[in-house]
């Protein structure tokens, strides 16, 4: 069977996104890139929250980002997305499609043939965890404090262990935790 990630960057005092949503602080470099680029090489489909899915849907398909990170860029534009809102009327992002609701069931059966993932999306995140859905957390910690923002995985549930899988040090000061949650 395959699995559902959940990738995230996070400061050090547990923050996802600044007070306004903000990322700016997300430590990023040519190490960082390649990570990606094998991190996305072992995905089938991605899954967003509307917050996440605007801000990469509004960068990724850009002629910017295709100069800038260009293979990035064209991998998350081919891979297949699904968006989960109950507010977005279309999803125009290429090779996405838009869901108004989560449906455990067909997610198990989507585990069962496809490799997913979900990028940042912190309130979707948190729903999947609390239904028992991710397998796995990658958390990517940044050398950031910020003191005030949205807290990770804030909402969760229940307390739940975790299985630490392997870390991995980046030049640039970030730790990459990998967690299997033991259900």
């Amino acid at each position: 069977m395959n699995s559902l990630f959940l990738f995230n960057l996070v400061t050090l005092d547990g923050f996802y996104a600044g007070p306004n949503g903000d990322i700016d602080w997300h430590n990023v470099d040519e190490e960082f890139n390649q990570f990606a680029i094998k991190q996305l090489n072992e995905i089938d489909v991605l899954l967003f929250g509307k917050t996440t899915y605007d801000l990469m849907a509004s960068y990724w398909p850009t002629d910017e980002a295709k100069t800038d990170d260009s293979i990035i860029a064209s991998k998350m534009n081919s891979i297949s997305k699904i968006v989960f809102s109950t507010t977005m009327q279309e999803a125009s992002w290429e090779n996405t499609t838009l869901v108004h609701q989560i449906e455990k069931d067909k997610l198990l059966s989507m585990k069962e043939t496809s490799r997913l993932a979900i990028f940042g999306s912190g309130k979707l995140a948190v729903d999947l965890i609390n239904q028992g859905l991710v397998d796995e957390l990658r958390i990517l910690v940044n050398p950031v404090i910020l003191s005030e923002g949205m807290r990770h995985l804030e909402g969760i549930s229940k307390p739940h262990t975790l299985q630490l899988v392997r870390t991995q040090q980046f030049q640039s000061g970030n730790v990459l935790l990998v967690y299997k949650i033991l259900y």
